[in-house]
C-alpha cells in the first residue's frame, strides 16, 4: 500500500474518530450549509449533519483507488501518479477542515463561515491547476472532452492551458474575500467562463490538427 493512501486512510479514521466524539454535543437539527454572507440557511439531521463529510471522503477515496484499477489508460495515469494521490489526499485534508468548521460553528463557536472556506478552495483550486499541468490522457482525471480523448497533443494543450487558468482561478477565489457582497459573482463567473472556454478550446485546437494534417 502507498505511503499516501496510508495517510489518506488515517485522514478518513480521524474523520468518523471526530465525528463520533462530538456527536452527543450537536444539536438535532445541525446547521450545514451557509450563504455568501456567512448566515446559516440550511440544516440536516443529527446523524447526517455529522457524518456526511466522513462517508464522502470514504466514498470518493474508494473511488480514486479503482480508477487506476479500471482506466483503459491506467499506465498514463501511473506517469503522473505522485501528483494524482497528492490531490487526493488534498481534498481529504479539504474535506476534514470543512468537517471541522461545522462542528465548531454547531457547538457554539463564532465566525465568519465563507471566510474560513474562501482559502481552503483557492487551495483546491490551485492543486487542481497542479494537477492538470502533470496529468496524461486518460478517462476519468482532467479536461475529459472528445477532443482531448482523440488527441494526446490537444490533450496536452488543453491542460497546460487549463493549469494555467485554474491558478488564476485560486486568486479570484481570494480576491473575493475582499468583497462580501459579490463573492458568489466573483467566483461562479470565472469558474464557467473557464471551463466553457477550455472546451471550445479543445474543440478549435483538435480542428487545427486535422486541417494541418489533411
Amino acid at each position: 500500500m502507498r505511503g499516501s493512501e496510508v495517510a489518506m486512510i488515517f485522514l478518513i479514521f480521524l474523520s468518523f474518530a471526530v465525528s463520533i466524539y462530538f456527536y452527543p454535543q450537536f444539536p438535532e437539527r445541525v446547521a450545514s450549509h451557509w450563504n455568501a454572507k456567512g448566515e446559516v440557511n440550511g440544516y440536516l439531521p443529527k446523524f447526517w449533519g455529522i457524518f456526511l463529510l466522513p462517508l464522502t471522503s470514504m466514498g470518493l477515496f474508494l473511488l480514486f483507488l479503482a480508477i487506476p484499477r479500471v482506466d483503459p489508460l491506467r499506465k498514463n495515469i501511473e506517469k503522473f501518479r505522485k501528483h494524482y494521490d497528492r490531490f487526493i489526499l488534498i481534498m481529504m485534508v479539504f474535506f476534514l477542515y470543512i468537517q471541522t468548521l461545522i462542528i465548531l460553528s454547531n457547538i457554539g463557536i463564532q465566525y465568519n463561515m465563507s471566510q474560513a472556506v474562501l482559502p481552503a478552495i483557492a487551495v483546491l483550486f490551485y492543486c487542481a491547476g497542479v494537477l492538470m499541468e502533470n496529468a496524461r490522457q486518460n478517462w476519468f482525471v482532467g479536461i475529459r472532452t472528445p477532443w482531448t480523448l482523440s488527441s494526446e497533443r490537444v490533450w496536452n494543450k488543453t491542460h497546460k492551458r487549463g493549469s494555467k487558468l485554474f491558478k488564476i482561478l485560486a486568486l479570484a477565489v481570494l480576491f473575493s474575500m475582499f468583497f462580501p457582497g459579490y463573492m458568489l459573482l466573483i467566483i461562479l463567473v470565472p469558474v464557467f467562463v473557464v471551463a466553457g472556454y477550455l472546451i471550445v478550446y479543445s474543440y478549435t485546437e483538435y480542428r487545427k490538427e486535422n486541417e494541418a494534417t489533411s
